[in-house]
């Protein structure tokens, strides 16, 4: 075999194990049904008292089923009951309330208890809460008179006294002292959202919560959203009752115009809106995101339709006149985040920004002008921390292996060197919750097959101080496995492009034999698969594959989010579904060519929502290569999905038509001569089984056979209803193991001249 591949040698030491039974070997029950490999609980945490303290739940002694409020010193660990389970319970109930979220007024007096969640989209954001009041232990209901679980994002007014809520689309502030509520807005409805945002904003823009106190408590600032105009995508349930019923979802397709978006602010205790005079179309822009600066003036950042232009402004809450601060631009498109943070009283904000070709900090001034904090050629993946007492910002970059992550630091000023702070040997990903002293972080470490340990740490020295949850138990059961060590690797594909990868190998590896090739894709500009961090049953159902006979591989193409510079990142602009098809393909056969135990017969390829997409293109355009594919809930064809996200990557669909079209699986259809399982549900609200459907008539048009399963009511998850994720993975096991023989075969012509 040549040896033309660099290998990084990952993790975790393992022996290799050939002995067939026991708990040395995986199965579909072990992973998705007995329990075995859940970790232990931890938090939410919330830091109090400066970070000489923090809070946590854990479940109650002597009320059953019920979780309490526990108090740790930090410094010593000291515990303490903080609020017992006791007191959770509502008069005339007999359970304590179910916690989802603790949320504490800014003076630590009292609690916001958030239960009773529903989902909405993705993530529960509408329910119940409840005030505690930590003086007299009073427990109060919010908007106790409006229909249950209805209620969204409620939160303390700065000065303890009130708090906002969204309840139905509309906007109210409850006095704590009287009970007094009163509606701030009054015109919500279907159409017209007040406080909260409409599924793509949610989905693409990550907005759910849409109204933000002023400092000083005396008014309200809040998007509003007109949808007159978007199109009802229906989907339609058939299954809970006898006659079927349709779900519209306001969802702008490819192409179409989105919600208008304005920004208003208004008096907490009522009275008319003061509306943001900001200039544009506001159906060929996004208000992306907004806060006060101040207890006047808002800062507001407008996207253009394409998302290559995100222009950064002061209004005036009082009399909605505009400023501009600055316009951050690309050829591509800008990356949207969350790390404007305020410095020098005001004066200056941080940013984030691709400008120079890296992922860097920057400190911007209120009339514009920027600095450079982080000068150095590597990307900062977040900011962490500001700690501006003692000039430092924290933040998680890795400049040599884009497939980790560490905890830096350097000086607000941009003087001096990055210093990371992450432990040398502990190679893998690391993620922080930073006291407001930054004198401790809440840490958590996982690699890619060791199971995450959480523990409190001193800073900057990074010293343990406690475990908080060492997962002891599914660390040994993972370590008994048996498996060979996992290996990170890089593809050369040539033109001076590698592509970061990982291989799992059969546990009795042979390598004078030939092994069949899964390749687990993505490869769109929303996520990484190559990331040494605990993948959790992912990770397992590959490992248990690779215990069958299995090698299980991953790339990552360019064009996915990696930290290895603006250009890695946006190659990928307005050819979305071809350049990561040509990147996978040239991976897979530099791998075919350069691995004498790869099978080329026996290559297959699987993915899900970007990589359903992915492994469609791949089985359509390069039949060659792959002989097995199984895709779920695919994008078929890139004009059915959301404007928002599909534009921002290939520009708008009337200058890059061609484009649309050949980065479309639908298109490649008759290309398919392997065996194909397509899986959607049909409740899917975010790829739309539609998707599926247009894949399906065109492979029927070419009379090409292939599998499907749809699963009823199921979204883009599908795991809801009881033992879906186990049935998903069973049938994506089945499959393969009918039509991609598992284990070795012997080599043909071990010493073929490759």
């Amino acid at each position: 075999m040549k040896k033309v591949f660099a290998f990084l040698t990952l993790l975790i030491l393992c022996t290799t194990v050939s002995a067939q039974g026991g708990s040395q070997m995986l199965s579909l029950e072990r992973i998705f049904s007995s329990g075995e490999f859940n970790q232990e609980r931890f938090g939410p945490a919330r830091w109090i008292e400066n970070g000489d303290a923090y809070t946590t739940l854990e479940v109650a002694s002597g009320t059953a089923g019920a979780r309490e409020i526990i108090r740790y010193e930090t410094a010593t660990g000291a515990r303490s009951v903080l609020i017992p389970a006791q007191r959770l319970i509502p008069s005339g109930a007999q359970r304590a309330l179910d916690i989802s979220n603790y949320i504490w007024s800014p003076d630590k007096k009292k609690m916001l208890i958030f239960t009773n969640t529903v989902r909405v989209w993705r993530t529960n954001t509408k329910g119940d809460y409840w005030v505690l009041d930590l003086e007299n232990w009073n427990l109060t209901q919010l908007g106790a008179n409006m229909e249950a679980s209805t209620l969204m994002f409620a939160k303390f007014s700065p000065d303890n006294t009130k708090v906002g809520y969204v309840q139905k689309h509309n906007i109210y502030v409850e006095d704590l002292a009287s009970g007094k509520i009163t509606q701030l807005t009054k015109d919500g409805s279907v159409k017209i959202i007040n406080g909260t945002f409409d599924w793509v904003y949610e989905e693409e823009l990550g907005q759910q919560d849409g109204f933000r106190w002023s400092p000083d408590s005396k008014r309200i600032a809040y998007w509003q959203l007109d949808a007159n105009g978007i199109r009802d995508f229906l989907m339609v349930n058939y299954t809970d009752s006898a006659y079927s019923r349709t779900i519209p979802i306001q969802y702008p397709k490819v192409g179409t115009d989105g919600s208008a978006a304005k920004i208003g602010v208004v008096s907490a205790s009522g009275g008319a809106t003061q509306w943001m005079n900001i200039e544009g179309d506001p159906r060929q822009h996004y208000l992306a995101r907004m806060d006060w600066a101040n207890n006047e003036e808002l800062i507001v950042q407008q996207l253009n339709r394409k998302q290559n232009t995100n222009k950064i402004m002061l209004t005036n809450g009082s009399s909605g006149t505009v400023k501009l601060v600055m316009a951050e631009k690309d050829e591509a498109w800008v990356q949207l985040h969350r790390d404007l943070n305020w410095i020098k009283d005001g004066k200056a904000f941080t940013w984030v920004s691709e400008r120079d070709g890296w992922k860097h900090i920057y400190e911007i001034s209120k009339s514009g002008e920027a600095k450079t904090l982080t000068p150095w050629e590597f990307d900062v993946v977040s900011i962490e921390h500001l700690d501006e007492k003692k000039g430092w910002v924290y933040y998680i970059a890795s400049p040599d292996n884009a497939t980790q992550r560490y905890l830096y630091r350097s000086k607000l000023n941009g003087k001096g060197k990055a210093e990371r702070l992450s432990p040398a040997g502990d190679a893998g990903t690391h993620s922080y919750q930073i006291s407001p002293d930054a004198k401790w972080a809440i840490h958590t470490y996982s690699s890619f097959n060791q199971p995450r340990t959480i523990d409190l740490i001193s800073l900057p020295n990074h010293t343990v101080q406690r475990v908080l949850a060492a997962n002891n138990k599914v660390k040994q059961t993972v370590a008994g496995l048996a498996k060979t060590p996992s290996e990170f690797f890089k593809v050369d594909i040539g033109d001076g492009v590698e592509l970061d990868a990982y291989m799992i190998k059969p546990h009795d590896f042979d390598p004078t034999k030939k092994y069949p090739v899964l390749f687990h894709v993505y490869g769109e500009p929303a996520g990484q698969t190559v990331l040494d961090r605990w993948g959790g049953s992912g990770y397992l159902w590959h490992a248990m594959l690779a215990q069958q006979g299995y090698i299980v591989i991953s790339m990552d193409n360019r064009g996915t989010p990696a930290p290895r510079g603006r250009e890695w990142r946006k190659s990928v602009y307005g050819q979305i579904g071809i350049l990561a098809s040509h990147d996978q393909a040239k991976g897979a056969k530099a791998i075919i060519k350069n691995f004498d135990f790869v099978d080329e017969d026996r290559i297959g390829i699987w993915g899900w929502s970007g990589g359903g997409s992915m492994t469609l293109n791949m089985m359509f355009r390069y039949p060659e290569i792959y002989k097995t594919g199984m895709s779920i809930a695919p994008v078929g064809n890139q004009l059915l999905y959301d404007n928002i996200y599909q534009e921002r990557y290939m520009g708008l669909p009337w200058e890059n038509a061609e484009n649309y079209k050949n980065g479309s699986p639908f298109t490649h259809a008759k290309g398919l001569e392997g065996n194909l399982l397509i899986i959607h549900g049909t409740g899917d609200d975010n790829v739309h089984y539609q998707n599926a459907e247009v894949v399906i008539n065109e492979l029927i048009k070419h009379n090409k056979f292939f599998s499907m399963m749809a699963y009823p009511n199921r979204s883009h998850g599908i795991y809801e209803g009881e033992n879906t994720s186990r049935h998903l993975r069973e049938l994506l096991t089945r499959y393969l193991n009918q039509n991609m023989e598992a284990g070795p075969k012997p080599d043909r012509d071990l010493n073929r001249n490759k």
